[in-house]
């Protein structure tokens, strides 16, 4: 046995069983992606490891010290983390994640064309750590945008994990249904907050409306503003910068349409587009969102949009795609006709 330390980490079980199919191949993906772009390439021997039955992500470092250890807490299949003693006995770690608010938030909400939790904090995770900012994960309120947010999977996790969250969408029923959800959220959850749907008004007419809320998990960091905020326009993603600011935004993340349960819509005359019209018409407004240093992060379909294309348009639009390694190694099966990859571009 190696005199380097050993360590195993246990993935999360997944409800949804095509997904855990994929869970253990794309883990080593995710942990691989955060060892090059922030760990310093610190971890080696990436896999995973069978005991007993159970599949193990494994990989081998030097002691681990305590920023390690909490941000390997936050990928998004961990549940427990060992480190492997005497070559066969797991000496357990305290996993330590950044959730500021309880998993139901995330998981409650059910309907069709959900995007699994697990991927979502995936793709948030492989983006945040692309970025200029991934080492400050741990330290910064980040802002984190979805500009196809849809029900709000990807704005829950950024509030989970105490960033700000903004998103804009133009079904104006998945509006209604996120910002009544959340609403009732946080009455059930009596957690202190402030929140408004107001319609929004440019010269003398309306373009849009926008649900905002404030809020803590409890009064004290209320009272003590330490608090996230959520912004959702329900307006066409082109027209974006017309309600959010600016060159904010550290990280855009999105789960495009598939363009199989719903066509991908870019204006209220529900124009039907692929998925690449989409990016291509959307992507000088989502650049203009992003901070420079910061990532987009976007999951499609790559049956109905081949991955050369999508990244031959984030290019255009003056992003460098991460297109080697690790980042090549996250396609995987999500029915008969939906084949979902990720594609990551970093705003210079």
């Amino acid at each position: 046995m190696s005199d380097v330390p050993q360590y195993l980490l246990l993935s999360l079980p997944s409800t949804n069983r095509v997904y855990a199919e994929a869970a253990t191949r794309l883990s080593v993906a995710e942990l691989s992606v955060l060892n090059r772009a922030v760990l310093n390439s610190r971890l080696w021997d990436i896999g995973t490891t069978a005991i007993s039955g159970v599949d193990y992500l494994s990989f081998a470092a030097e002691e681990l010290d305590d920023r390690d250890v909490r941000l390997l807490s936050n990928l998004s299949s961990a549940y427990a983390l060992y480190a492997v003693v005497d070559g066969d006995l797991l000496r357990p770690m305290t996993v330590r994640r950044l959730d500021r608010f309880d998993d139901d938030l995330l998981t409650i909400q059910k309907y069709p064309g959900k995007t699994n939790e697990q991927f979502t904090k995936l793709l948030l995770n492989v983006t945040l750590w692309s970025s200029r900012f991934g080492a400050q994960m741990l330290d910064r309120r980040l802002l984190v945008t979805d500009p196809l947010c849809g029900r709000g999977t990807t704005l829950n996790q950024a509030l989970t994990y105490g960033y700000d969250a903004s998103g804009i969408d133009i079904d104006t029923k998945d509006f209604e249904a996120y910002s009544t959800f959340m609403q009732t959220y946080v009455k059930r959850k009596r957690l202190k907050h402030q929140a408004a749907v107001v319609r929004v008004k440019r010269d003398g007419r309306v373009t849009g409306r926008r649900f905002d809320l404030t809020l803590a998990e409890s009064k004290d960091r209320y009272r003590a503003g330490n608090t996230v905020t959520l912004s959702v326009i329900n307006a066409d993603t082109t027209s974006a910068l017309e309600f959010l600011p600016r060159g904010r935004s550290d990280v855009l993340v999105t789960d495009a349409p598939y363009g199989v349960q719903h066509a991908s819509r870019t204006s209220h005359r529900g124009d039907a587009r692929s998925p690449l019209d989409l990016l291509t018409a959307a992507l000088p407004t989502w650049v203009d969102l992003l901070r420079s240093g910061g990532a987009l992060g976007v999951a499609w379909n790559v049956n109905v949009a081949r991955r050369g294309d999508a990244a031959a348009a984030l290019t255009e639009a003056g992003l460098r795609v991460c297109d080697e390694g690790p980042y090549r190694e996250f396609g995987h099966r999500v029915d008969q006709a939906i084949t979902r990859d990720i594609i990551v571009a970093v705003k210079p």
